[in-house]
């Protein structure tokens, strides 16, 4: 019989097990693929879907008395997300070689930072929901090298190698082990994907292999001693992190209460069995050999330039979110979703300027983003821009059309990318708010409905039922507000 049941996700209440709550330690170490045109130390170029084997330098493929040459972009956006991440910057750093053998390493090692890292401690803010956040501490930052890629699925007796991803700069960045459960791991993955994407250093397509995590855990008795912690490598979603944080949290606890121990260790997230299983040993540190590069001088830059990439940082998403709440009301909700990414909040931010920001927001992520999804497009691809959608608004807000006309006229907007005034026109869909016409409606129908009449002075509430015929008479154009205003004066309501 299973005695372990799925843990409630506040911060603080522990996983229950036989033997009485247990606590789950998580730390990670994602990698960031950098946002550059060429590689980290070629000029091979990044882009995702080439050829097999098109994007690749000599020195990619190591070649003999191929040098490699660092890459000032690469190392710029390595600062630019150390200050994002409020993190010390180290003006000298060191690239070293990681040396181990797999076939898509055709250098046999990897070029990295061990002990002299470019970016040192920092910190973020995890938004959890609404109103809980907490603090995760960043370990440190550096820069590498990634891997080319096996593939095992192309012939029954024959692996592939692909050599396009070898050589892309990554960011591998260290957290601290301040995460207490599934849902805390992954809101910290979203949010440092919400930081990278903001600071314009790593696209974080998830699905690319542009950001991957390995998941580190561990569990103990609260206030105990840390326990051994296993690594699940290459996580690609934040679905998959907390599900293999709560899988193997079990795992472990299963196994100390059955009086075995935990062997540290590499494992692989099966994301259809819902499980993790085991990889390898845990390597150490001396396991690798690191030593300085003898190719590559130490990294070293002047504090200036990091204060010149300071000044041009914008305004990241958790001081956004503050904004935006502050400055046009919006629900902590409606901030977060219009936060999330650079794009969306340019898109928000011009959709509202000068004109109702809640009816703003509520057009985008309801309306505009429902429209997006049902099509399976993203926002860039939307005909519908920013300058037409507030333009939608301003001609509800100014009467000259019904919320429910909007409708339709967004629609059709979204379909063509005509702008809406230009609809309305060319179609008619004014409302009507010329008091003398719209007086002509209702009096027809006092006069052809008097049983209603006495329902509607009984009970005031009844008075909708009017409102309903007079848009359905004047095809939705009629202006609920001067409708309302004239039933009432002439079933003397007021």
């Amino acid at each position: 019989m299973n005695a372990f049941t799925t843990h409630s996700e506040q911060r603080g209440e522990l996983i229950p097990g036989e033997t009485g709550g247990w606590e789950v330690i998580i730390g990670m170490e994602v990698h960031a693929q950098v946002a550059s045109e060429s590689k980290l130390f070629s000029g091979a170029s990044t882009d995702f879907g080439g050829a097999p084997n098109t994007h690749v330098a000599l020195l990619d493929a190591g070649l003999p008395g191929t040098l490699p040459v660092p890459n000032r972009k690469c190392v710029e956006q390595a600062i630019r997300t150390g200050l994002g991440l409020k993190a010390k910057i180290n003006t000298w750093s060191r690239f070293d070689r990681k040396n181990y053998f797999y076939p898509d390493l055709p250098l046999g090692y990897q070029i990295s930072q061990y002990k002299h890292p470019i970016v040192g401690e920092g910190k973020i803010e995890v938004r959890l929901d609404e109103e809980t956040t907490i603090e995760v501490g960043i370990e440190r930052l550096h820069l590498e090298q990634d891997a080319g890629k096996s593939i095992h699925d192309l012939d029954p007796t024959a692996t592939y190698v692909d050599l396009n991803r070898a050589g892309v700069a990554l960011m591998e960045i260290v957290s601290r082990p301040d995460m207490r459960s599934s849902k805390e791991a992954a809101a910290f993955m979203s949010t440092l994907r919400e930081i990278l994407r903001s600071l314009g250093t790593c696209g974080g397509d998830m699905e690319k292999g542009q950001m991957r995590a390995d998941v580190n855990v561990s569990v103990r008795k609260p206030g105990g001693e840390l326990g051994t912690r296993c690594e699940i490598k290459n996580v690609n979603s934040m679905t998959f992190i907390a599900q293999a944080v709560e899988y193997e949290a079990r795992r472990q606890i299963e196994i100390i209460e059955g009086g075995g121990t935990i062997d540290q260790e590499t494992r692989l997230f099966d994301a259809v069995k819902g499980e993790t299983r085991s990889m390898r040993s845990k390597e150490e540190a001396h396991d690798y050999r690191y030593f300085p590069d003898p190719d590559l001088l130490p990294l070293q830059f002047e504090q200036a330039w990091v204060d010149e990439i300071a000044a041009t940082l914008p305004e990241l998403p958790s001081e956004k979110r503050a904004r935006f709440q502050a400055e046009y009301g919006l629900s902590a909700y409606d901030a977060g979703v219009l936060t999330g990414d650079r794009e969306t909040a340019a898109y928000y931010e011009e959709v509202a300027s000068g004109r109702d920001a809640k009816l703003a927001a509520n057009w985008v992520t309801q309306d505009l983003f429902g429209a997006l999804n049902k099509a399976g497009i993203g926002l860039s691809e939307s005909k519908v821009t920013a300058a037409h959608l507030g333009q939608l608004i301003g001609l509800i807000k100014d009467g000259t059309i019904s919320g429910k006309i909007a409708k339709d006229v967004f629609e059709k907007s979204f379909e063509t990318g005509e702008a809406p005034a230009d609809i309305v026109e060319r179609e008619g869909l004014r409302q009507m708010s010329d008091t003398g016409e719209l007086e002509k409606v209702v009096d027809d129908l006092i006069a052809a409905n008097p049983d209603q009449v006495e329902q509607v002075k009984a009970k005031p509430k009844a008075l909708g039922w009017f409102v309903g015929q007079v848009m359905k008479a004047t095809g939705g154009k009629a202006n609920p507000q001067a409708v309302n205003e004239i039933l009432k004066k002439k079933l003397e309501l007021e």
